[in-house]
């Protein structure tokens, strides 16, 4: 039987959608449950299992459009089963037990002392040791960028393959998948074991909070952990910012003053996107969602400075403004969880929605798609296709969306 680990930060991404930019420390946890903050890492957790769960009852092998498969059973016959064969080695209630449950997975406990109360760096810690001490063939954790910090300490250099389960606001680290069904795709490939999937060691990465005292968003790298290397299934790390030039910048400052004319522009997080603000006349937050009102012949006007999900749905009808995130090409779903199913909806979806990035950024990514992950599946289905990419004044690419 295979042993696959699961550990839940319950609260990581919590102060998303409030426009917190996550919720390190207990301060912090309780504004973001005072603004009416919802979890959502065990139902993300949950999304991931029920992947895999689905994946362990087929033969190994690759599917028809490039996908692995997971396998049968140890004696080689199929099962109907969903999860044949699996089990989820976790901590209590909703450090993970709670998401192994609704996935309908064979469960085992080993950890139960943070399952009543809020959870805390040391809940983390001592629930990994406690999984791998198992034998696991695979730890899976659901969190952000500050739980690989924890995973990575708690592990102390074990060789557990180890993949992260994207729950957190930033996750700059390569240790995640690009989604919660793409854990499941990525783990089922892991544990067929045939030789096709292989384990890289990948950067774990956290936001440099110094710089940000600074004025500056960057990243520091606090070690590495192996993951299973299934490209474009698993993440790449964010790549430092670079300053664009000042005339491609003005360019598409320019262009899409034309489009929005006179109404009200979101804004999203990022180096770009508050370059461009700046060639609007705008100053915007260092990472948080602005909305702008804009007006031919005069100076853009800041309307709300570091929205979380509701003022964005009270400010009205807007055109929503994005940049990639750098070397990853998240466009949804990574420091932008303001900008939810609902404002997007509400928005007008793709027709509204205005992707901006340089030739040279978006030449960096090597033809990579970009990513949505903004948690609803039919919405991500919607946004996906090709969408024209604003690199200048009235100059555009087609670029592939994808979730």
């Amino acid at each position: 039987m295979r042993k696959v680990g699961l550990v839940v930060n319950p609260v990581a991404g919590l102060g998303g959608r409030v426009g917190l930019g996550g919720t390190d420390g207990p301060d912090r946890l309780r504004l973001a449950r005072s603004l009416g903050a919802l979890p959502s890492a065990g139902a993300r957790a949950t999304a991931a299992l029920s992947e895999l769960a689905a994946r362990s009852g087929r033969s190994a092998g690759k599917e028809p459009g490039g996908g692995y498969l997971a396998p049968a059973g140890p004696d080689g016959a199929r099962s109907g089963t969903p999860g044949a064969g699996l089990l989820v080695v976790t901590a209590a209630g909703p450090l993970g037990a709670d998401s192994v449950a609704a996935a309908g997975l064979a469960g085992q406990v080993v950890y139960a002392a943070g399952a009543g109360r809020d959870t805390s760096a040391a809940d983390t810690d001592a629930a990994v040791r406690a999984v791998v001490a198992e034998g696991v063939d695979l730890l899976l954790f659901a969190g952000g960028d500050g739980t690989a910090r924890d995973v990575l300490g708690a592990l102390g250099g074990a060789p557990c393959p180890v993949l992260g389960v994207p729950t957190g606001v930033k996750m700059h680290s390569a240790v995640f998948a690009v989604g919660p069904r793409a854990v499941g795709e990525v783990a089922a490939a892991w544990l067929a074991r045939g030789g096709a999937v292989r384990l890289r060691d990948a950067e774990v990465m956290d936001r440099d909070e110094d710089a940000l005292g600074e004025g500056r968003v960057a990243s520091r790298l606090f070690g590495w952990l192996p993951v299973p290397d299934v490209p474009v299934r698993v993440q790449q790390r964010k790549s430092g910012s670079t300053v664009a030039a000042p005339d491609a910048v003005g360019g598409i400052a320019a262009d899409v003053a034309e489009r929005v004319g006179d109404g009200l522009l979101v804004l999203g997080p990022g180096t770009t996107t508050r370059a461009v603000a700046a060639a609007l006349g705008a100053d915007v937050s260092l990472t948080g969602v602005d909305v702008l009102r804009l007006r031919p012949d005069r100076p853009p006007r800041v309307v709300a400075r570091d929205a979380g999900e509701a003022a964005l749905l009270s400010a009205g009808p807007a055109w929503i403004a994005l940049s990639p995130i750098g070397g990853q090409g998240f466009l949804l779903g990574r420091g932008n969880q303001q900008i939810s199913p609902h404002v997007l909806r509400a928005a007008g979806g793709r027709e509204r929605l205005l992707v901006l990035c340089t030739e040279q950024k978006l030449a960096a990514l090597g033809g990579r798609p970009l990513l949505l992950d903004t948690g609803d599946d039919a919405l991500d289905a919607e946004l996906s296709g090709y969408l024209p990419v604003i690199t200048g004044r009235r100059r555009t690419s087609l670029y592939r969306l994808t979730g």
